[in-house]
């Protein structure tokens, strides 16, 4: 990298720093932003520090490392907490909800109809019209029981 378009090599960590910090705003994935910083980081260490190629490439990795170990044990340690868990999970957000049945449940199977859509039911027989209480869901089909 020494002699790499002429580029020198603190200068060329520094580029790469930036490009990584650049490549995770693209593609965000929050692993390129440690690469970044390592990147960063040994560009500082071989400016103020004057060693060799070599060790900068090793300075390198040894940061990369130990940067990403960190972040994925802070993050594991600092999960984030969703303001509605169930956002995307259109058959937990039915749990408790009284539906009515548009497609007589027979040996377990049915329809019934939420809002504007109808859901294919597995549970006990019940007769067009009646209401049942979903109390689970299997993938897009929804468990449900006799309302009370």
């Amino acid at each position: 990298m020494g002699d790499l378009l002429g580029l020198d090599p603190r200068w060329g960590w520094l580029a790469l720093g930036l490009a990584l910090a650049a490549a995770e705003i693209v593609a965000p994935g929050f692993f390129l932003i440690w690469l970044a910083a390592a990147a960063l980081l040994t560009g500082v260490i071989a400016w103020v520090v004057p060693i060799g190629l070599a060790l900068q490439i090793a300075s390198f990795a040894v940061l990369a490392f130990a940067l990403v170990l960190a972040a994925r044990r802070w993050v594991g340690a600092n999960a984030v907490v969703a303001a509605d868990p169930l956002m995307n999970d259109r058959g937990g957000r039915l749990v408790g909800e009284v539906v009515v049945v548009t497609e007589e449940i027979v040996n377990g199977r049915g329809k019934v109809r939420q809002g504007d859509g109808e859901w294919l039911v597995r549970g006990p027989d019940t007769p067009i019209g009646n209401r049942v209480r979903v109390s689970g869901h299997d993938g897009t089909v929804l468990i449900v029981e006799a309302a009370n």
